[in-house]
């Protein structure tokens, strides 16, 4: 469908869902279990209310067999329309309960429930296809959380609107008068069913594909399997898990229907809240890593029932139950909703329809078996002499075994494109990447592009690689300066993915003058050397920018084979900007043979401050002292009278450096220490007569006699040319990286005796 056509049938779907959800929480839901325990019905009763429920899914082939003769959207509303009439029963049942015939109560009660499920199993065949069709797009997961999050509120008022009318004795008739409201609900709500466009893709594909031959599939394709077998667990371990604690909380500890509504207000907010949270990650962390927690937040809900005792305090009680609703509701109904987001994942779309009614058939199995089991469990127990508490102990003990398994399980299912388990923990306890999403949040639903440039000098500020699909789409933007501020996101970034490096060079390629130059940056600042014969032919670019940025690309990327062709391209150019990036290359390689080359520069026709600046810097840099002579060099800039005083400062201090350490030692039985002090001696000798009357024929000699290992020996032969050269004297810069050179040196051979 088109944006237009998507937009509009997401609105309907959306008002459906309000009324839907309105109607099942007034017909089937926990008020259904209350109305029957009202009527005094078993735990075994309360079991098989629950299983009908999951019985609606053995229906589902017969919806599917109707879809060869009706459209989908039309058995789907239909279905809606007549299981929400088919509990006109359940109203007549509170007059029989008036009566006296409480037993008749019950069977109508069955009667209702039992039509509005099989209805509905037929009804659902459509549900998958619907959903997948109005969840198409790249925010699937965040669109199908979004149809939960409005369930869960509304379910959350309904739910709460329920446990104002009950409070502490309600009389029976107030039941129905819910119920009708149910049931009128229901009827609209299937009505706005009918107004969502057919799922056209499922229309076009449902004669080619043997249910049979989808089954068969299933059993034995080792992803579906494995997830079909963890689907069968966690509904088993859900269903009754949240179907019973409705009974504990009335057995165990007495509580009214209307306290029990309440219970379940909060129970709606867990659901709310858990859906909230897989809306805000799941396009990012994908769904196994969320639907492995759901389920630990599940189980671990089980754990209280297992081990606290009845209190008598009422208020202690309350917090108990208010808890324990809210976090097995958080936990469980997440790891079914996830799940579906997980299943719409693995499914092929042209399948969508027949896998779907695998789907809801193993929630029918597990729930169904859960829900019988469970009851008659619980009424075993207590017929053989176990208190009530002890019956529900040993129950929600077995669901918390079984949920280890699944937990165990679910660690083997295919990613689907999903971060690493720890790795989505992090992110979910790391305020940098929560903020990150945050604002990609923001990001998608911007259509000001001042606001998306702020959104990405943000995001510049909070890296993370959550961003990075955001950020891709960004730096395709029409406008320059937001496909600039993306590419500046994305250089804060710590790695860089596949299509991130393609995005890069496609970038590169397409986009000379304008962005190409930073994306040629990224590649070589995060080592991405696939890149190197791109960025070699980039080096001759008449886009000097991204010729310059190749340069240093090349650099950082370590191609020492490419450096002679960089040597040639800055000694033949003209241009000052690509001249400084190719001496800030020559600083990355480090290498003293570039040392001459960087003297050539200094030495031609009156090479611009700035320049010389970015020579001795580079120089530094090959003489691995930058970051000591970089705020030398600044000091001096300030102030050029500043020269002499700075460059004896340098000398004082490392001849008073090496007579701190050796200047009491008896030196006349050591050799290397007699060494070191005519060298110590030579070293202010010779800097004070090259510093005062500019004469380095001393210097060089005391450069050309360090030690073969001190230095290497390239160095030695440059450094010692330049001092006996007096056009290059005349730069003081170029004499002040010498002197602090000289030094660093002088300072390294007083360190390396130290201990003697």
């Amino acid at each position: 469908m088109s944006p237009y056509r998507l937009g509009k049938a997401r609105e309907t779907f959306n008002s459906y869902n309000v009324l839907n959800t309105i109607s099942w929480n007034f017909l089937v839901g926990n008020i259904i279990i209350l109305f029957s325990l009202r009527l005094g019905a078993s735990s075994t009763y309360i079991g098989l209310i629950n299983a009908i429920l999951y019985v609606a899914f053995f229906f589902l082939p017969l919806g599917k067999l109707l879809t060869k003769r009706f459209s989908i959207i039309g058995i789907f509303s239909s279905a809606w329309i007549i299981r929400s009439l088919g509990m006109i029963p359940i109203v007549i049942a509170s007059f029989a309960a008036y009566a006296g015939q409480n037993e008749t109560a019950l069977l109508l009660v069955i009667l209702a429930v039992s039509i509005f499920h099989v209805s509905r199993g037929i009804g659902m065949v459509g549900n998958n296809p619907v959903i997948g069709q109005l969840a198409s797009g790249a925010d699937r997961g965040s669109y199908l959380t979004q149809i939960q999050i409005v369930n869960n509120a509304v379910g959350m008022f309904s739910g709460f609107a329920i446990a104002i009318l009950l409070r502490r004795d309600p009389p029976l008739f107030l039941y129905s008068i819910i119920f009708i409201v149910g049931i009128i609900c229901g009827v609209i709500s299937g009505f706005y069913l009918a107004k969502v466009p057919n799922p056209v893709i499922e229309e076009e594909g449902r004669e080619k594909y043997n249910f049979s031959d989808i089954v068969k599939q299933v059993l034995t394709t080792a992803s579906l399997r494995l997830f079909i077998i963890i689907l069968l667990l966690v509904a088993l371990v859900s269903g009754v898990a949240r179907v019973f604690i409705v009974v504990y909380s009335r057995e165990i500890f007495f509580q009214t229907d209307g306290m029990v509504s309440l219970y379940t207000v909060f129970a709606g907010l867990g659901v709310l809240m858990i859906g909230l949270l897989i809306k805000f990650l799941i396009d990012r962390i994908g769904a196994k890593p969320l639907f492995i927690v759901c389920v630990i937040m599940g189980i671990a809900s089980l754990i209280p029932i297992i081990f606290y005792s009845p209190g008598v305090g009422e208020v202690s009680v309350f917090l108990y139950l208010t808890f324990l609703f809210f976090i097995m509701h958080f936990g469980f109904s997440g790891a079914e909703g996830i799940a579906q987001t997980y299943f719409f994942g693995l499914v092929p779309k042209e399948k969508m329809l027949d896998m779907g009614i695998i789907y809801f058939l193993c929630f029918g199995i597990a729930g169904t078996l859960g829900s019988l089991l469970g009851g008659v469990f619980l009424d075993i127990l207590q017929a053989m002499g176990l208190s009530p508490l002890w019956a529900f102990r040993t129950l929600y003990s077995l669901l918390l075994l079984i949920g280890i398994i699944i937990v165990i399980l679910q660690r083997k299912l295919v990613p689907l494109g999903a971060l690493p388990f720890k790795d989505a923990v992090e992110v979910m306890f790391s305020y940098r990447d929560l903020r990150a999403i945050s604002l990609l949040e923001k990001l998608n639903k911007t259509q000001d592009s001042d606001k998306e440039a702020a959104l990405l000098e943000a995001l510049h500020g909070t890296p993370s690689q959550l961003s990075i699909k955001g950020l891709l789409v960004r730096a395709k933007s029409p406008r320059l300066v937001i496909r600039q501020d993306a590419l500046r996101a994305i250089s804060a970034l710590k790695t860089l993915d596949e299509d991130a490096e393609k995005a890069l060079i496609d970038d590169i390629i397409n986009n000379p003058f304008t962005t190409a130059y930073i994306s040629a940056r990224i590649l070589g600042t995060h080592g991405v050397f696939s890149s190197i014969p791109l960025l070699r032919e980039l080096t001759s670019s008449k886009d000097y920018m991204l010729a310059g940025e190749a340069i240093i690309a090349l650099a950082r990327l370590g191609d020492n084979a490419f450096r002679p062709e960089i040597e040639k391209i800055i000694a033949h150019t003209k241009n000052p900007r690509l001249i400084m990036m190719g001496v800030q290359a020559f600083g990355i390689y480090c290498s003293p043979n570039s040392l001459t080359v960087l003297l050539d520069i200094l030495r031609g026709a009156d090479p611009p401050p700035y320049l010389r600046d970015e020579v001795v810097l580079a120089m530094a840099s090959i003489l691995d002292i930058q970051n000591q002579f970089y705020p030398l060099l600044v000091r001096f800039l300030s102030d050029h009278s500043y020269l002499s005083m700075l460059a004896m400062d340098e000398v004082e201090s490392a001849y008073e450096h090496y007579t701190s350490i050796h200047g009491r030692k008896r030196i006349k039985k050591d050799p290397d220490l007699q060494e070191l002090q005519n060298q110590a001696k030579n070293f202010q000798c010779a800097l004070t007569m090259y510093i005062k009357e500019s004469k380095g024929k001393d210097l060089s000699r005391w450069i050309l006699n360090l030690p073969d290992d001190c230095c290497d020996t390239i160095v030695q032969v440059v450094l010692s040319e330049i001092v006996l050269d007096d056009e290059l004297h005349n730069l003081p810069r170029l004499s002040l990286l010498i002197i602090k050179w000289s030094a660093h040196t002088m300072r390294l051979l007083t360190n390396r005796l130290k201990n003697r």
